[in-house]
């Protein structure tokens, strides 16, 4: 299992049915990153308290809601009409990029706030879960079971 960020949450989106189950929970107002950041430490053992949810929050939210999501309705703004026009879809790729270093830059901020959190128990992937995700998206539980058990996978030798 890689031990930063970015590469267990590239492996774990590479997982099956991670994917979809992500876009899923995205499509219900979850924050991706947030939600693969507290997988990871669910997957390490990282306790998870009110107020480590909250410091997440806290950074997660505004960065989400300001660069990450602006850039994705853009990009799904363009779908169509790139179909169409091969400059509009070369700058719609160029926000895709955009889009993804945005997520990338938000899990390098989310492992700089939670690397001095210390491993105290057996991996809990649900409580994490739980915590990040809101009732929207909680409605869409059989995505989190995909994420429960995609987890699980990780740990297996």
């Amino acid at each position: 299992m890689p031990t930063d960020l970015w590469s267990f949450t590239l492996d774990f989106y590479a997982r099956p049915g991670v994917e979809q189950a992500c876009l899923e929970l995205q499509a219900n107002g979850a924050n991706v990153c947030a939600v693969l950041c507290g997988v990871w430490l669910g997957v390490r053992g990282v306790e998870c308290t009110v107020q480590r949810l909250m410091e997440i929050g806290q950074l997660a939210t505004p960065w989400h809601d300001e660069v990450v999501r602006p850039l994705r309705e853009v990009r799904m703004q363009w779908r169509e009409a790139a179909r169409q026009d091969a400059s509009l879809s070369a700058l719609r790729a160029q926000v895709k990029a955009l889009e993804l270093e945005a997520e990338q830059q938000l899990l390098s901020r989310l492992e700089t706030l939670v690397q001095a959190w210390s491993r105290r128990e057996k991996p809990n992937v649900s409580a994490w879960l739980d915590g990040l995700v809101d009732q929207d998206a909680k409605k869409s539980r059989d995505a989190l079971q995909v994420l429960r058990i995609a987890a699980d996978d990780t740990l297996k030798p």
